[in-house]
């Protein structure tokens, strides 16, 4: 047991580094949007490497910070029935939901995305509109990299599970540490 507590420590720790240095990302992304409408609206002037930067920072955000929301539990659950209920409870739910129904939907995914990624780093893949950023095949890389952070995340909710049902009440959901996510 003392593996999966290090485990979870060290996946728990990947991912909430990982986030918070992502959701710097922000910072920027705001900036950008912010430029982008008021050249566009007010100046009537556009560059599609800009607009494009701005979706590509929201995907980035979005997917590399996947697992710190699911570390965090700010991903969607159907909380009437998952909030009230027992530590034991919410550890077989996330344990299940794990095994059945999270690592299946990453292991699909990054398998279907593997050959469009490898397939975009092969051509050296740029964005199809002229004055486009260039690249493309390293923005279409953080699908494997979400696949990666998510599932290791995932693994660490389920050893988390086993350690709360052999009695580790230490690794028990603290409801506080989610509030705010």
């Amino acid at each position: 047991m003392q593996f999966l507590a290090r485990f979870v420590r060290l996946i728990d720790s990947l991912n909430d580094a990982i986030g918070r240095g992502v959701a710097w990302l922000t910072i920027p992304l705001v900036v950008i949007t912010f430029l982008v409408a008021t050249l566009r609206y007010g100046f009537s002037v556009g560059w599609v490497s800009m607009q494009e930067s701005y979706m590509w920072l929201y995907g980035i955000i979005f997917m590399i910070g996947a697992g710190y929301t699911l570390l965090h539990g700010g991903h969607v659950r159907v909380d009437v029935f998952y909030r009230p209920a027992s530590a034991r409870y919410k550890a077989w739910v996330d344990l299940l939901g794990t095994i059945f129904l999270l690592l299946p939907v990453l292991t699909l995914v990054f398998i279907y995305s593997y050959p469009y990624v490898m397939t975009s780093w092969k051509r050296l893949e740029g964005s199809q509109e002229t004055g486009g950023l260039p690249g493309l095949f390293l923005f279409k890389s953080v699908i494997l990299v979400f696949c990666v952070l998510m599932a290791l995340q995932g693994l660490s909710l389920a050893a988390r599970s086993i350690l709360v049902l052999t009695g580790h009440r230490e690794f028990e959901i603290n409801e506080e540490e989610h509030e705010g996510v």
